[in-house]
Order: C-alpha cells, then structure tokens, then sequence
C-alpha cells in the first residue's frame, strides 16, 4: 500500500508547537494509509529526513502545510526538489498560502493539487482518486490543473468538528516527544497549542481567512475540547493552552460551558476573539472566563477610524468608540485584551494615508491612557486576494502586484512583506513605513510586552525610563538608542515570535 508523508515546515526559529494542520490530515488517513510526519520545526534540516522516507519507494505522496511568510523558505525548495528526484510522488499543499495563491502555485510545475479549506475528507479522497483511477472533479475543497486550466471544485459544508478523528496524538509522540511541543510562555511553563474551531463568520476584505471559509465558523463542543485539553494535561504535563481558533468567542454558550469545565484544572488560556462579538457577552460571562484561567484575549482592532473599519469591511459593530470602552470593560475582570492594529492601509492621497497613519499612533495611546495594560501588535497592511471586494480592487489600482512565480514568493522582501513588517505597498513612502516602525520601537519600549517573560523589572524600568520623553512628546524619528536596547536584550515580537 503506498504511503505518506506529511511535512510541516518551520514557522518559527524557537518555541515549536504541536503541528494541528498536520495532524487533523494525519487523523483522516489514519488506519487507511501509513504515514510518517516531518515537522521543520523540530529537524535542522528536514529534507534530508523526508529524502530517504521516497528513496524508500514506498512513499507515493507528499502532503505539507503552507502559511504565508517563512513556512514557504522549506515548502518551495523540499516541494521542487522532491519532484526533481521523485517524479512520481504526488506532491498536495494545503494552508492559507495555496488556498489563496493557487494560481501560482500549481504553475510552478511542481504542485499537484492544492486543498482548499478543510481537508479532512478531500485529502483521504485524492489518494484515493489516484489509487483507484477515479475522477477528481466529485472531490470537494481542492483545486487542481486539467490541461491549461485551473479547476476548482465546489466547497463542502464545514464538517461537524465532534464527528471528525480524534487527533492521532500518539502516533506524533512515534516520531516527536511531545513535551517539546510545549513550551514555556507568559501562560505556563507547558503550554498547549490548540485549535477548537475553524472558520469565522465575518467578511473583512483584508483577512485570509475569507476567501477559505466564506463567513463560516464550525466549533467542537466543550466537552469535546475539554477532553483534549485534560488528555494533554495528564499525560504530557501541559499547564496552559493557547488557542489558534480564528473566533474562539464565536457562541457564548460553548464559552460558558468550557470555562466551568476547565476551571477545577488550574490552566492559564489565551484565545483570538472579535471585540464587538465578546463586548455582549455578560459580566457574569467575563467574570467567570477570568475564574476559569483566561488571561489574556487578541483581537483585530484594525483602527479607530471608522471610515478605515468601513473601508476593511471589518462587519459587526465595531467602532473606534467601542474599542476604547471595551478596553477599559476588560481592564475591570483583569482579562489583557490584546489590540493589533493595521497601518497604512490605501487611501486616495498621500496626504491621506499619513493622516490615516497618525490618527491611529494617537488612538492607540488613547487606548493605553484608557487601559495601561492593553497589549499592542502593529502591523502594517499587506493586502491578501480576497477577489471582488472594494479594497482588493483599490490595490490593485495603486498598482500593487503579488508575485508571479513561486520562487519570487521567498525573497527577503516577499517574506518579510508577509509577516506584515515590511510592506512594499506603492502608496506607502519611505517616510510613512519609518513612521510606523519608529512608533512601533518607541511604543514597545514604554510599554514592554507582558509576553516576553525574558525581560526582567529593571530592563523594563530602563526602557520605560528611556523612552519617556520620546513617548510623550510623539519624538519618534530615529529612535537608535531604543533599537540598540532591543536588540541587546533581545526583545520579544508576539507578532513575529508567536503569541
């Protein structure tokens, strides 16, 4: 029977966490395929590892996952040269990347097929399609070349999370001790990385997750995470959990329901959530969360300005009005809210866009005036294909342009530019990006991440000390001395580094 692997490539150069994308595809082949998992982030170098599984001959596909942004520095190299040394090997991506780029990726030559969202199913069916001379075209969620063209296939209901395989914990530990997985971070010293849902029911026009989902959100039941999370505490040691969802807050109900579980388990939790969607929920609710462990909450704040909020399709309710009080409503259960922001976004005019950049520097000190300890990640825009929308057009009429080979998609400024760090946007000026990164310097040296559990009370005082004058006088241009203290002591980038 022909066999698997399965790669993960390296995210992150520290803090490796346990590989959900993978392992849900590992869970849908389990007992049908064999497989072996290679995960970049655990191995100095992973090809060599995933080299001699093909020279086997016994492995027939290669499966992998590929964010945008330093995944795509192993995927693209191992993926080419598996089909310069293995022609036959079927070579599928799935992940944010594929799904949106798929264009260019299947273009490469060395890409066969890209899952589109979910691949429980469409994954297992592929090989199946292939083993047995069946049609692709019944398969959902998968986008592939026929000829010249490119086809897509219809898009399957998001699956009943609880119906899906359990996640082959196991069968990870075989090949990676787990412990490792875990981490030590400002949650605990073993700390769970855990994904309870997929999907999220909003529109924005700026958001990857878009495109994939199509404003669907699908969740395990409390019980159901629950029973993961306890698996995970009792017989790997993990103490905290972070959890990927793209909306964990999406049913208040589920919420409730698993922060009575949890609480008798002394866990520490971090989760993403939508400002305007956890604002309604009750006192008793946010009380409660924080009782059960909930630490600390990222959401997309975007911006204060509800003309850019409009511009983003950001949907709901949100305004740069709620953002300021529910910073300070979450200041009164001791939950960190944690506000990332998007700067630099299009605008008709140069003069726009800078006034756009600095009206948001000064609402994200209101936000700090409001609640010292909210957490900010700045980010600055980089647009993502979400065909047909109003800002997806305004970019391309800027005359902004993505990448039309796969390899281009690895140069230092592409990989960059997708971390969101080093935006390449036409509308934006030198002045305007020095702008924002000088802020960014400033405004992390006067408030200090809470996450960088490095960084001692009297660095902290220092680069509080330091960085004063500059902060409250908005002196932001040129800030070496700030810079030269960071990289001293090595400061910590949620944004960057993981969260």
């Amino acid at each position: 029977m022909s066999k698997v692997v399965l790669f993960n490539p390296r995210s992150l150069k520290f803090k490796p966490r346990i590989p959900n994308s993978i392992l849900s595809i590992a869970s849908s082949i389990e007992g049908i395929y064999d497989y072996a998992i290679v995960d970049g982030n655990m191995e100095k170098d992973p090809s060599d590892k995933i080299f001699d599984y093909f020279k086997t001959g016994e492995y027939k596909y290669f499966g992998l996952t590929a964010m945008p942004g330093p995944q795509l520095k192993q995927a693209i190299p191992i993926s080419k040269k598996v089909r310069e040394l293995f022609p036959d090997v079927k070579i599928i991506w799935g992940g944010y990347f594929p799904a949106g780029q798929p264009k260019v990726v299947l273009e490469s030559g060395y890409v066969d097929f890209v899952v589109n969202g979910p691949g429980e199913k469409s994954f297992p069916a592929i090989i199946d399609a292939i083993e047995n001379n069946k049609p692709y075209e019944l398969i959902g969620n998968i986008i592939y070349r026929s000829g010249d063209k490119i086809i897509k296939s219809r898009k399957d209901e998001l699956y009943d999370q609880d119906k899906l395989p359990a996640l082959p914990y196991e069968k990870l530990q075989s090949f990676y001790p787990i412990q490792r997985y875990l981490g030590k971070s400002c949650l605990g010293t073993k700390t769970i990385a855990y994904h309870s849902s997929i999907g999220c029911p909003f529109t924005c026009s700026f958001c990857a997750v878009v495109p994939i989902y199509n404003a669907r959100w699908s969740g395990k039941s409390a019980q159901a995470v629950y029973k993961d999370i306890k698996y995970l505490k009792d017989t790997y040691g993990g103490n905290a959990i972070e959890f990927h969802d793209n909306n964990f807050f999406v049913s208040e109900k589920r919420t409730i329901e698993f922060a009575n579980l949890i609480m008798p388990e002394n866990m520490i939790w971090w989760a993403w959530g939508r400002i305007d969607t956890v604002n309604k929920y009750s006192d008793e609710t946010l009380a409660l969360m924080k009782r059960s462990g909930c630490k600390m909450i990222f959401f997309g704040a975007e911006s204060g300005n509800d003309k850019v909020l409009a511009q983003m399709d950001k949907g709901g309710t949100q305004t740069g009005k709620q953002l300021k009080e529910f910073a300070a409503r979450m200041a009164k259960f001791d939950i960190i809210p944690e506000y990332s922001f998007v700067l630099g976004t299009p605008a008709d005019t140069p003069e726009e866009v800078m006034a756009q950049i600095d009206f948001d520097i000064d609402f994200i000190k209101q936000i700090k005036e409001t609640n010292p300890k909210t957490e900010i990640i700045i980010y600055t825009y980089s647009p993502v294909p979400t065909e047909g929308s109003d800002m997806f057009n305004q970019v391309l009429d800027a005359g902004f342009r993505f990448p039309q080979t796969l390899e281009d998609w690895i140069s230092p400024a592409w990989e960059k530019f997708d971390l969101r760090k080093n935006s390449m946007t036409p509308w934006l000026t030198n002045e305007m990006r020095e702008k924002i990164r000088n802020f960014e310097v400033v405004l992390n040296s006067y408030y200090p991440t809470v996450s960088d559990i490095r960084l001692n009370n009297l660095k902290r005082m220092v680069m509080r000390t330091i960085s004063g004058i500059r902060y409250k006088t908005n002196f932001f241009w040129k800030p070496y001395e700030l810079k030269a203290l960071q990289i001293m002591w090595k400061y910590r980038q949620p944004e960057i580094e993981g969260f």
